[in-house]
């Protein structure tokens, strides 16, 4: 009879079974068959719910813990996914949006059961290892973050059917699931902002442009201009490749390009606190000679004096969706590809504003 209180050999109740008791222990107390009772551990819809009610109160009764590694090996799952980081370990650690992102990737993997293992590829040799560690199913999906150019490591994975979601837009397309801002009417806010306050000459300092994010800021900024009416002129677009050190090294070409520049956006706002280390060796008093406007707004923007202009998007939001949408795609293989774009959100602070 379900529920009833049963003895084993010993005259010891299936309730103080606890932990030791099997999967076998379950069926028995349920009146189902091992299969069934297996089933039901491991959340296979193919069972009536009236063995399924049956189930999970043996379990209940038992106090039964699934052998995890045995469920493993049934429904060939790790229960673990990867991070995948497709730039420089100088610039995973030292840009704060890389830390946001894995924050909030990892608080979207909260409800679950599911662990977080990071994975890192600086060159082309790295990224083989990785591949060859993620088609073996050490893990059971990734998020890519950061695949540059024709790199045509996701369309690989997808190709072999390794669940994945990309952390921004992939400039080659291919139909597959990612998340991003709106990075391209990000940077338009920030730039007419500066035109708003009447600067003539504004520069940018764009990022590595083999990245989808970096070629909608920069078209951002030239679209801000184009609508303002100022000509577009390359010799304010000077590349800092999301580093601090080379945008530093940009900022002053710009100044020597051109010593009146009375504006600048940059990329990131490493970036631009980069930059405005430069203006202020420089003499140039911010912001009532040069306004400056980053993006991302990271902890870096409140540090900096003064404090940063900046362009708001939501990482940690943005990390959260990329693991809902992974995790999605995990229990459901046929799944449409989703491309979900976070708005983003212009703040206005000291760098920017003439007091």
């Amino acid at each position: 009879m379900i529920g009833e209180r049963i003895s084993d050999k010993t005259g010891r109740s299936r309730r103080d079974a606890g932990p030791t008791a099997t999967v076998e222990d379950v069926a028995r107390l349920a009146g189902v068959s091992r299969a069934t009772a297996s089933r039901v551990v491991n959340d296979s819809p193919r069972v009536s719910p009236e063995a399924r009610d049956a189930v999970r109160r043996a379990i209940e009764e038992l106090g039964y813990v699934p052998n995890r590694a045995a469920r493993s090996l049934m429904t060939r799952r790790s229960d673990s996914i990867g991070v995948v980081i497709l730039e420089p370990a100088t610039r995973l650690f030292g840009d704060p949006f890389f830390g946001h992102l894995l924050l909030g990737i990892n608080a979207g993997l909260a409800d679950s059961d599911v662990q977080l293992v990071l994975l890192m590829a600086q060159d082309r040799r790295e990224e083989a290892r990785v591949e060859k560690y993620l088609d073996a199913g050490h893990v059971d999906g990734a998020i890519l973050v950061g695949p540059h150019g024709d790199d045509q490591l996701p369309t690989r994975l997808a190709r072999r059917r390794v669940p994945i979601v990309l952390s921004g837009r992939p400039l080659g397309g291919g139909g597959l699931s990612y998340v991003d801002s709106d990075n391209r009417n990000g940077a338009r806010m920030a730039v007419s902002h500066l035109v708003a306050g009447g600067r003539r000459s504004i520069a940018t300092i764009h990022g590595t442009l083999d990245l989808g994010s970096a070629r909608d800021r920069l078209d951002g900024y030239r679209d801000a201009l184009t609508d303002a009416g100022y000509v577009l002129d390359a010799t304010l677009e000077a590349a800092g490749n999301y580093s601090p050190a080379m945008a530093a090294e940009a900022m002053r070409v710009l100044l020597d390009r051109h010593p009146d520049l009375d504006g600048l956006f940059a990329a990131s706002d490493s970036m631009a606190a980069a930059a405005v280390g430069v203006l202020l060796d420089a003499g140039r008093r911010i912001p009532e000679d040069v306004a400056v406007v980053g993006f991302d707004d990271t902890p870096v923007a409140m540090t900096v004096r003064p404090t940063l202009s900046t362009v708001r998007q939501p990482i940690e939001a943005m990390g959260r969706e990329m693991s809902r949408l992974l995790l999605r795609r995990i229990d459901d293989p046929a799944d449409a590809p989703s491309q979900v774009v976070f708005a983003t959100e212009l703040v206005v602070r000291e760098s920017s504003v003439v007091s």
